[in-house]
């Protein structure tokens, strides 16, 4: 991937480096969305260190911050940081709850090619950004975090919340596609084509969107990457009952959508695979 920025900016740096990426604009190869409510005790070291990750790669990048109207202070936090780094973005909504939504607007708010999410509270280790991003590279349509993959783990979970998320996951396997199935079709860390998405609305409330950009977009390959589920870093969990009654929702209508009439876009993806001599997904 090609880069029209050379050495980027550093956190500790706001002159001349900051000031000829204001005065060079460059569209942006990647777009790296953190929905937040109330994680101000967090986002400043995870947005150093994603800079350290992703600032070694050759790409253009930009963080979107999109905060639930957290009031907590992040604004003042991501607005300094955005001073000095004009890479960094921050969209305030109201009136408005959910990852889904958070995620779905940030990405609307870029043209970059390449569409990220991570969580913000340090859980998903931003270092696994550039590993991501290298299979993308590779030409991977859809590049998951993956906690289930060989090589990853959940550290310090109790085996009741194991069986709950395995439980969760295969609950999931009639409305993923045969032959770009995701061991971790839960996972809130992946990056996606804009390509693969273009053509269809994803739902804007709930907290799985990955699991129907699996079910739903025009994705031809998925490559999951393992890393180490880690601790919340500060702050409390969002996990609620909402969350579980969000994700039946999206089950269900995954499930409903799985017998209707397929779309000329799915119809096309469904004679590529047979002209390559594969099962139809």
């Amino acid at each position: 991937m090609d880069s029209c920025m050379t050495n980027p900016p550093q956190l500790a740096e706001s002159g001349e480096k900051a000031k000829l990426c204001k005065a060079v604009p460059c569209s942006p190869g990647l777009a790296l969305v953190i929905p937040t409510l109330r994680e101000a005790r967090n986002i400043k070291p995870l947005l150093e260190r994603v800079r350290a990750s992703l600032d070694p790669c050759d790409l253009p990048y930009e963080v979107i911050v999109v905060d639930d109207e957290s009031r907590d202070g992040i604004d003042a936090i991501v607005g300094d940081l955005a001073r000095h780094d004009p890479r960094i973005r921050l969209i305030v909504r109201t009136c408005e709850r959910g990852l889904a939504g958070a995620v779905v607007r940030g990405w609307a708010e870029t043209d970059a090619n390449v569409l990220a999410v991570m969580d913000a509270d340090l859980q998903h280790p931003p270092e696994l950004l550039p590993k991501l991003l290298a299979e993308m590279d590779r030409g991977a349509d859809l590049a998951v975090g993956s906690r289930y993959a060989c090589g990853g783990c959940m550290r310090g979970w109790k085996v009741l919340r194991q069986l709950i998320s395995r439980m969760a996951i295969w609950m999931t396997h009639p409305v993923q596609r045969t032959g770009i199935r995701a061991r971790d079709p839960m996972s809130g860390f992946f990056m996606v084509r804009r390509e693969c998405i273009e053509r269809i609305e994803l739902r804007k409330t709930g907290f799985k969107i990955l699991l129907e950009i699996l079910a739903r977009a025009e994705i031809r390959s998925v490559v999951e990457v393992p890393f180490t589920f880690g601790r919340r870093h500060a702050g409390a969990s969002k996990a609620n009952l909402r969350v579980a009654i969000d994700y039946i929702s999206l089950l269900f209508r995954l499930y409903r959508q799985k017998g209707r009439t397929p779309t000329p876009a799915e119809r096309e993806l469904a004679r590529a695979a047979m002209r390559r001599g594969e099962e139809p997904a």
